[in-house]
């Protein structure tokens, strides 16, 4: 058995036939029937309704990466179906996340007939009452946690409720707006069967930068979506590509989630995400061009300010190290910085993380991140008396509450942390190993072929582990501008040597040379001035 077959084995796949299908996805056997999912007959029917009567339709969508290329599939899906439809995108920081009354009045004063909401609306009850009042028909297509009632739309297609037969519920919100297209292409014509698939690169983009698990349907998505990719249609993912110095044959999931990614979230986080669904939307190579080059120099701007950011609440945790639930805020930290901050904060401090914006109208708008098994999204609801509003998932949520109330609020999510006793959660930061090797030996680029058979990697299919036991230090150099990052040398016991970066971690790993070490790694590529050479990404190192 080669080591392919001994990770796959190791994560469950313990028949040859189930490692065949995981290494080879099959996009129609895991196409799963879209009228499984609830309420989808009832969303059809109306979109339909509407197509034949030329109501106007607005897609509501979202301004992270997963809304912006649902809104994408939507209204390039919509417009091949003749549907007249339009998008329109929350700016963060006057709409703020979700479904808005104000926005909702806007789009009924200019004639809009019909919502349809991505990756949003599922909690919406007061605003989708609102729309009602205003003449306005929703359906919610959502993959966010619901409530044991659903609020009074025209159809709540989400698959996380519990009243459907649909066999995969870990669809990103662009998985569900791409499962409405595959529903729609049985009731209208203008996307014939089988093109949908030009819009799986939009679909895999979303569904990595959402975190969701890669198994299943998201794999297979996320499988053929990189294909795809490499040769897009859309010359805004061919810019965005370009700025980010990313060929189109190597795109990875990885690229995707540390390279596209934060770059196509950028404007949202400072500005407004329009720029992100014009590049993606974008027809001309000009335009496309500059808004690729304005969106990474935004994230260049967002690197800045996150770090002056996370260097403040990192001060301020320091006054919290006893709460099991670090809770900060600021008035001047950006609400659409605090959730990368909340996510380092988490894996400084190892704890759950709540960071807070005070804002100007006396009240905090805060962005979570959580690991192990507290959820984020249960501890909002445990304390939503002290809170204006709140919701998301269980490893990242979102809270609003007055900001007299931030200490009281605080105090409470601490302690329903701790009615819950919950042990040993270091567990959870503790790298496993897939395959303990006997030595650096076959760590070579033909070993990195095989694996690459592995992708797409991510959630629920993480990059292959391998623990090497018992090797020398012979080597330690610190590196990076402010000595964050940790170069090892090690020494097989067969006298083998093999390099090992471990990154941001030089004051986590201080072992030195001369000790005897086990060490998990990853394997990558590093291509520098012409050379190539295979080296290990350390996740992992203890005393032997």
């Amino acid at each position: 058995m080669n080591l392919v077959d001994e990770i796959l084995k190791s994560r469950g796949y313990t028949t040859k036939a189930a490692r065949e299908a995981f290494l080879a996805p099959d996009y129609e056997a895991e196409k799963h029937d879209p009228f499984l999912l609830p309420d989808m007959e009832k969303a059809v029917k109306r979109l339909v309704r509407a197509q034949k009567n030329k109501e106007r339709v607005v897609i509501y969508g979202d301004y992270d990466i997963d809304g912006l290329t649902a809104s994408t599939v939507l209204i390039d899906s919509f417009t091949k179906f003749g549907i007249d439809a339009s998008v329109f995108i929350p700016n963060r920081f006057v709409e703020g996340y979700g479904l808005s009354s104000d926005a909702l009045e806007k789009i009924a004063d200019e004639g809009g007939q019909l919502v349809v909401t991505v990756d949003c609306g599922s909690l919406s009850h007061t605003e989708i009452d609102h729309a009602n009042s205003l003449g306005l028909d929703v359906i919610v297509t959502d993959h966010h946690s619901v409530a044991d009632v659903m609020p009074a739309a025209v159809a709540v297609v989400n698959p996380k409720r519990k009243d459907h037969s649909y066999p995969f519920i870990d669809l990103a919100g662009v998985g569900v707006a791409f499962k409405l297209v595959q529903a729609l292409q049985t009731k209208l014509e203008g996307l014939p069967e089988g093109q949908e698939k030009w819009l799986l690169d939009l679909v895999a983009f979303g569904t990595v930068c959402d975190v969701v698990e890669l198994t299943g349907e998201n794999r297979a998505n996320v499988f053929w979506g990189l294909k795809v990719m490499q040769r897009t249609r859309r010359i805004g993912l061919k810019m965005l590509l370009a700025v980010a110095r990313i060929e189109p044959d190597k795109v990875t999931a990885r690229a995707l989630g540390f390279g596209l990614g934060p770059r196509l979230n950028a404007s949202g986080r400072l500005k407004t995400a329009q720029y992100a669904l014009d590049l993606l939307t974008a027809t001309d190579g000009k335009k496309a061009l500059s808004l690729a080059e304005e969106l990474d120099a935004l994230n260049l701007e967002r690197r800045a300010e996150q770090d002056r950011i996370f260097a403040a609440a990192s001060e301020q945790a320091l006054l919290y190290e006893q709460d099991p639930v670090l809770v900060v805020s600021d008035p001047t930290w950006s609400h659409g910085i605090i959730g990368i901050v909340a996510a380092k904060l988490l894996e400084t401090y190892r704890k759950p993380a709540f960071v807070l914006q005070e804002l100007s109208d006396g009240t905090a708008k805060g962005s979570a991140r959580s690991f192990g098994d507290f959820s984020a999204v249960e501890g909002i609801r445990a304390t939503e008396k002290l809170l204006i509003k709140g919701g998301g998932h269980k490893l990242a949520a979102g809270v609003t509450l007055e900001t007299v109330r931030i200490a009281e609020w605080r105090t409470s999510i601490n302690t329903y942390h701790k009615t819950l006793k919950l042990e040993n959660q270091e567990r959870h930061f503790l790298a496993k190993a897939d395959v303990t090797v006997d030595g650096f030996g076959g760590f070579d680029e033909q070993l990195l072929a095989e694996l690459s058979r592995l992708e797409p990697c991510g959630n629920g299919n993480p990059e292959p582990v391998f623990c090497v036991r018992s090797v020398l230090v012979t080597g330690r150099r610190v590196m990076g501008s402010d000595g964050q990052h940790v170069h090892y040398t090690f020494e097989d016991e067969k006298g083998r040597y093999f390099s090992v970066v471990a990154w941001r971690m030089a004051d986590t790993y201080t072992e030195d040379i001369g000790e005897q070490v086990d060490v998990w790694l990853e394997l990558t590529l590093n291509e520098w001035q012409g050379r190539r050479n295979v080296e290990g990404r350390l996740v992992r190192l203890e005393l032997a």
